[in-house]
């Protein structure tokens, strides 16, 4: 049987530090992966340096959800991987083939904190026990979608935050995901740059607020601490 072809999907905004080497790990670990940048107007060396690296380049407004949205749109694979410019998947290209030979329709993955701290060892853990319990991710959990799937359920909502959570609570309704064991290892920077205690007490009084009903867009002052 044919293996499944699969498209990362990342989009980026000032990621210069982070893109090259991170489409470099793609290629090393995934030879004939599609890769999909999509620039939100970064206004450093990002698309300089993700250009001669990437399958793709695009260029559009600001807006995660807005930039996804644009990159499986221009993917030509099976399956889209929406993955973060902070995060590393760990997957070898084995297990991932035999994982997508099951035809899930929508999954994402366990996350590792980089940080060394026994801290993060508890956050990852808890951020693994939430999403297997509740079937509901964020992005820096590598979510993926199977195109078809995709197409049926019309991506990710226009929302300026918390749109993965709506879109894998719409994908979860429909049917349960495939959580795939090999953590991706995701940046701790921002628990770093704010404070373990602070960016967890934030993260969580923003699902809450969500969960309660506040608008997204009422949540970016206090998403970004401003």
């Amino acid at each position: 049987m044919k293996s499944a072809s699969f498209s990362f999907v990342i989009p980026v905004l000032n990621e210069q530090e982070r893109i090259a080497p991170l489409l470099r790990h793609l290629r090393a670990l995934y030879p004939d992966c599609e890769s999909i940048v999509v620039d939100g107007g970064s206004n450093d060396a990002t698309v300089a340096q993700a250009l001669p690296l990437c399958s793709i380049l695009l260029t559009c407004p600001p807006g995660r959800a807005g930039q996804m949205n644009a990159g499986a749109k221009a993917a030509s694979t099976d399956y889209v991987f929406y993955l973060h410019a902070d995060t590393l998947p760990t997957l070898d290209l084995g297990s991932l083939q035999a994982a997508l030979a099951q035809q899930p329709d929508w999954g994402f993955c366990r996350v590792r904190l980089s940080g060394a701290g026994a801290a993060f060892r508890v956050i990852e853990a808890a951020m693994n026990l939430r999403s297997r319990l509740s079937s509901v991710a964020t992005g820096d959990q590598m979510i993926f979608v199977q195109r078809n799937f995709l197409e049926q359920t019309e991506g990710y909502a226009p929302l300026p935050l918390m749109e993965d959570i709506e879109y894998t609570k719409r994908l979860r309704k429909i049917c349960a995901p495939m959580i795939l064991s090999h953590p991706v290892e995701t940046s701790s920077r921002r628990w770093e740059e704010a404070g373990i205690v602070t960016t967890v007490i934030r993260m969580w009084v923003l699902r809450l607020a969500y969960f309660l009903g506040v608008q997204p867009q009422h949540l970016l002052k206090y998403y970004y601490g401003r």
